[in-house]
């Protein structure tokens, strides 16, 4: 380097291997702090690991700042038919494919639906404790029991709500103390309506009103229980999606098939109208497969 010639700076930094790149060459000396040239290739390094620190350092600040699930605000209902055998369930809801992982059932066994600040995991715990003979108010019990309560502050045990109905239509349902006002149940003759962020205690009572004064196939009689909690108010923020399922030992279409119904509206600006098409040609073809 010439006396005219501008030095690069210099940094103090401490490293106990050897370090060449483009030119600077550092020896290693532990214990020692030693003068790195920053060349201009150094430079560019250094500058990129900065730009990179500072973009995780930022992701992570974004991850800790994301919000909080937002509790699945739903109106569900379960009914069993006497006649036939068959039991179900429907649900409707402001969140998209509100039947992904709300509504379970098992012929010969009974369905349950699990919602506002869900734990997925009741829906198909509660099938097996059914199964294994308990009744369902002891499947809400055990279920309760069970609960660790991972997430106390922001998805606490305290605001889940589910409802569990055997295959009798023997149904027990819970709503927890934080579930979201308007938050809580009602509970018929082989039927029972929860639902929480309701417009008010009128949804779930009228629509267990509709389940009981209408007649037909079961399908209908959850359909009508759905459009009387809408019409009644429903969920407070709107709708997106609904869903219904419908078990019955052998009862579905074709062979061994235990499904009497699965249909999932998963985003729609008018959910429940789209279940009603769905359901009625469900019944046509019922009605075809019958006649056989």
């Amino acid at each position: 380097m010439t006396s005219g010639e501008r030095r690069p700076p210099v940094i103090p930094t401490r490293r106990f291997v050897r370090v060449a790149y483009r030119g600077a060459v550092v020896p290693r000396q532990r214990g020692a702090f030693e003068c790195v040239r920053l060349t201009p290739g150094i430079r560019i390094i250094l500058g990129m690991t900065w730009v990179m620190l500072a973009a995780l350092g930022g992701a992570a600040a974004a991850q800790d700042s994301v919000e909080p699930w937002p509790p699945v605000a739903t109106f569900s209902v379960l009914g069993f038919d006497p006649a036939t055998g068959e039991v179900g369930v429907a649900v409707q809801s402001r969140v998209f494919s509100v039947g992904n992982g709300v509504i379970w059932g098992e012929a010969g066994v009974g369905v349950t639906a699990t919602q506002a600040v869900v734990d997925v995991s009741y829906g198909p715990r509660a099938i097996e404790l059914l199964a294994a003979g308990l009744t369902p108010a002891e499947v809400v019990e055990r279920i309760l029991e069970e609960d660790p309560d991972p997430r106390p502050d922001d998805w606490p045990e305290a605001g889940r709500q589910f409802s569990v109905m055997d295959a009798k239509g023997n149904v027990a349902t819970h709503t927890g103390p934080e579930a979201s006002d308007w938050a809580g149940h009602r509970i018929g003759r082989h039927v029972s309506a929860q639902g929480n962020i309701l417009a008010g205690q009128a949804v779930v009572e009228d629509m267990v009103t509709a389940f009981e004064s209408t007649d037909g196939h079961l399908s209908f009689r959850l359909l009508a229980a759905l459009e009387a909690g809408q019409a009644a108010g429903g969920d407070r923020r709107g709708m997106q999606s609904a869903a219904m399922l419908i078990v019955g030992e052998d009862m579905g279409v074709w062979l061994h098939n235990d499904v009497v119904l699965r249909l999932q509206v998963d985003d729609h600006e008018s959910p429940i109208a789209e279940l009603r098409r769905l359901v009625e040609i469900a019944g046509r073809q019922r009605e075809r497969f019958r006649s056989r």
